[in-house]
């Protein structure tokens, strides 16, 4: 293996972590603006509407894999800056 993929393995878990906790702030964030509200409806809501729950996942989840990626790419970026090789 590698020495750029060892080197990325404990790289990508600490980014993977710090990027789920950004893109969870992101959202929340983007939701107040979208929804108007401070707290994005749960799936499970019966008194709020398809239109409502579908939306709130769509925004989410775009923001989580803009984000994930984002961060896997800087990742990536700062492990071969340190080996001189891409760890993909």
């Amino acid at each position: 293996m590698k020495m750029s993929k060892i080197m990325y393995k404990p790289v990508g878990f600490l980014t993977g972590a710090a990027a789920g906790m950004v893109a969870a702030a992101v959202f929340r964030q983007a939701w107040k603006l979208v929804g108007h509200e401070d707290e994005a409806p749960d799936a499970t809501d019966e008194d709020r509407s398809w239109r409502e729950i579908l939306l709130a996942a769509a925004v989410q989840g775009a923001i989580f894999a803009a984000v994930k990626a984002a961060v896997d790419r800087s990742g990536a970026t700062a492990v071969r800056k340190a080996t001189g090789t891409w760890p993909g």
